[in-house]
């Protein structure tokens, strides 16, 4: 099976490390009066073979202008690098955004089981996701997006961000024995 299928403006996608992810509540709205919306960034490295995504954003604004593309479209491949400097993952790597007002379905594993724990897809992870490239004229603004539609999470990843184990966290702090049975505890973590 090939890495990218395609039918029609519907991708799946490479292999990509999700960031961003809001796939079981929505996000908060980007502007005021805006809509609440799941979404995710897929993160590629420069190697990712890119291709079905690049023919399906072809395919939309064909679709929507003809041969009078604009030439100033924007695109929805974006430069790690460059527009998320700093930032842990993105270093030398392209991604893309995704966004739905629904929910997107979200699996986990080999079997791709319904997932049934939030916390078992977090930013960092890898994906496999279903989007569908679309093309928009709003305000002056023209370019073509993605819309999403399922996740697929296909193994786990280094969390991004400072957010670490609750057993890892606490695995040096020395706490008296008797203090679980009493409201007030008694540690010394500077000593």
């Amino acid at each position: 099976m090939s890495a990218v299928q395609q039918t029609s403006t519907r991708v799946v996608t490479p292999i990509a490390r999700l960031s961003y992810p809001y796939l079981f509540k929505p996000s908060k709205p980007m502007a005021d009066g805006g809509e609440a919306k799941f979404q995710c960034e897929l993160i590629f490295t420069k190697e990712a073979d890119l291709s079905g995504l690049k023919k399906a954003v072809n395919q939309a604004a064909v679709a929507k202008w003809g041969s009078n593309i604009p030439k100033n479209l924007k695109s929805p491949f974006r430069s790690g690098d460059k527009d998320r400097e700093g930032k842990d993952g993105y270093e030398g790597a392209i991604f893309i955004g995704a966004r739905s007002k629904d929910k997107p379905g979200v699996v986990i594993g080999q079997d791709r089981l319904p997932c049934t724990n939030e916390s078992d897809v977090y930013g960092g992870c890898y994906v496999i996701c279903s989007v569908t490239a679309f093309a928009y004229d709003t305000s002056g603004n023209k370019g073509v997006s993605f819309a999403l539609n399922n996740v697929w999470k296909v193994r786990d990843g280094d969390p991004f961000g400072n957010r670490r184990a609750a057993d890892e966290e606490f695995s040096t702090v020395q706490v008296d024995v008797d203090s679980f049975g009493d409201t007030s505890f008694d540690v010394d973590v500077f000593g």
